[in-house]
């Protein structure tokens, strides 16, 4: 992600189906607050991490919660 914050600010991802439901692991709940000015920061999960290979070839939504921050792009790479 790249991405800037405040010092209050931060950013956190949820992966979503499809439909808009969470996906068990990825929901807004498990993520990590991420803060701070960066042009590649990854989004990580509590118990995953950063891995979301096992979403690969699903259609997903992803949702921003977005604090006093701004979200300027997000890539997906292969570790």
């Amino acid at each position: 992600l790249n991405l800037s914050t405040s010092a209050a600010g931060s950013v956190r991802v949820e992966v979503q189906d499809a439909a808009g439901t969470p996906v068990p692991g990825y929901a807004l709940a498990d993520a990590h607050e991420l803060y701070g000015d960066s042009l590649s920061l990854a989004a990580a999960w509590k118990g995953r991490e950063t891995d979301v290979g096992a979403l690969a070839g699903k259609p997903i939504r992803l949702r921003f919660a977005v604090r006093d921050a701004d979200l300027f792009s997000y890539r997906f790479e292969q570790a």
